[in-house]
């Protein structure tokens, strides 16, 4: 049997790809964009991973920090 994480990520996967040619009607394979035009889809992606990490960040502060308030309460 398939790792189940691993499963989860090509279930994923697939649905991404669903999403993905249902949206611009061409699969990855069949898209002829420039190199340059690729490279810049990847940046972006890129740089919007690095403002969801952030911002995930954030929320475990505020979430460590609440718990830390509501344990000082309990005491």
């Amino acid at each position: 049997m398939r790792d189940p994480i691993i499963k989860a990520v090509i279930n994923k996967i697939k649905s991404r790809s669903d999403v993905g040619f249902k949206k611009y009607g061409v699969t990855l394979q069949e898209d002829d964009q420039p190199l340059d035009v690729w490279l810049q889809h990847i940046q972006e992606e890129l740089m919007d991973a690095v403002n969801y990490i952030e911002k995930a960040r954030s929320v475990l502060r505020e979430e460590i920090e609440e718990c830390y308030i509501n344990d000082a309460k309990e005491d």
